[in-house]
């Protein structure tokens, strides 16, 4: 107990380094999950629309997916030199599996009924897939928009080894001056961000999941 007071105490004491380490770890986590969104979402679009190429897209995103993290965040050092750029990049490449792959897997696996009737009524391709199937696709794409805020979240800690800042700037300078408080500290922090992150989705999905429902 005694130890979570002297966390509490450093958080007091170095109050503006924490905000400052957040609003960096905030910035961070939304400008890669903006780019992952902008990204992926379409690419799983595009990968449902013309299905022969879905297998390599995948494949691809899996392949850099497995890429343990320090070595990627290595090699974009000499790519892009250290700071935001790399990290961003990073993060994008890890973050595009899950939102590539939910997408394409919600709008190929909508109700063949649904959509039978809707080129029934006549429409066309396009229509069908803006008016039906991305509707419909929805909880699916949240809950791998869900995914990747919160790995990005967690995963951004380690721009602190690359000169990003963030809250691993805490636990790092934990680990170098050997202070278990600001560990816990700069880890605290980052969790409790994943999760509060991890519950506006939780609860967007499940409003989604109603509203089709209905």
């Amino acid at each position: 107990m005694a130890f979570f007071v002297r966390v509490l105490l450093l958080a007091v004491e170095r109050k503006a380094l924490v905000l400052s380490s957040l609003r960096e770890h905030v910035v961070i986590s939304l400008l890669a999950c903006l780019f992952i969104a902008l990204c992926g979402v379409p690419l799983g679009i595009l990968i449902a629309r013309f299905r022969r190429v879905a297998f390599w897209i995948i494949a691809t995103t899996g392949v850099l997916y497995t890429i343990p993290a320090l070595a990627l965040f290595g090699f974009m050092i000499p790519l892009f030199g250290i700071g935001l750029r790399p990290t961003l990049f990073a993060l994008f490449i890890y973050g595009l599996l899950p939102l590539v792959r939910n997408t394409y897997v919600g709008i190929t696996t909508v109700d063949p009924a649904i959509v039978e009737a809707a080129k029934g009524m006549g429409s066309t391709d396009w229509q069908l897939l803006w008016r039906v199937q991305i509707p419909l696709a929805l909880p699916v794409i949240v809950a791998g928009l869900r995914t990747i805020v919160v790995m990005t979240i967690s995963m951004a800690t380690i721009a602190a080894f690359i000169g990003a800042g963030g809250l691993g700037v805490l636990i790092f300078r934990g680990i170098t001056s050997y202070y278990p408080e600001l560990i816990v500290l700069g880890s605290l922090l980052v969790a409790a961000l994943a999760l509060g992150a991890d519950g506006m989705f939780a609860v967007l999905e499940r409003q989604l999941m109603r509203r089709l429902r209905l």
